[in-house]
């Protein structure tokens, strides 16, 4: 099982297991660990089974996703951050980069901004496949971390949204 799948599924039954023993949703919600709500964004993105586009990139912008794909293994989220602004500054519209800063904000615990950054990758990019998941589960994780559980069920609607059905073959 791929790893960052299984990292989510446990860290999904850990959640449920605690939202039962008590205490408010707002502090359940901040309880989570940053770390396993990336993990569970990205592996919402991930089915396999899907074709995904990927853009054709400035050379300048790879080197900096390849700069923040560093800083981020290491640990240095601002760093990472900060290339990725970089990059955005070279295609500023490019909804998975924007995604990406998301996460990171996730990350930093930096709810509102993580919100913001996601939608707005949303209005920016595909309606299905994916990389849509990953916006409106980054988005869920968002309210879930703020307390706003019924906000978050209407993301994880949004993401079922995404789902690309298979071609009919006769």
């Amino acid at each position: 099982m791929n790893r960052v799948l299984a990292v989510a599924i446990l860290a999904t039954w850990l959640a449920g297991c605690h939202a039962g023993a008590g205490g408010s949703a707002r502090s359940q919600g901040q309880q989570v660990d940053p770390a396993q709500r990336v993990a569970q964004v990205r592996a919402a993105g991930k089915t396999g089974t899907e074709l995904e586009v990927a853009p054709l990139r400035d050379p300048q912008v790879e080197d900096l996703l390849q700069r923040a794909r560093e800083h981020e293994q290491a640990g240095r989220v601002r760093e990472a951050d900060q290339a990725l602004r970089r990059a955005l500054e070279i295609s500023p519209e490019a909804p998975d980069l924007l995604q990406w800063r998301a996460e990171l904000a996730l990350l930093g615990r930096h709810w509102d901004r993580a919100e913001q950054l996601a939608y707005r990758a949303w209005e920016l990019g595909p309606r299905v496949g994916g990389l849509c998941r990953r916006h409106w589960n980054a988005i869920a994780q968002a309210r879930l971390a703020r307390g706003q559980e019924d906000a978050a069920g209407r993301a994880r609607q949004q993401a079922e949204g995404c789902k690309v059905a298979p071609p009919v073959r006769m």
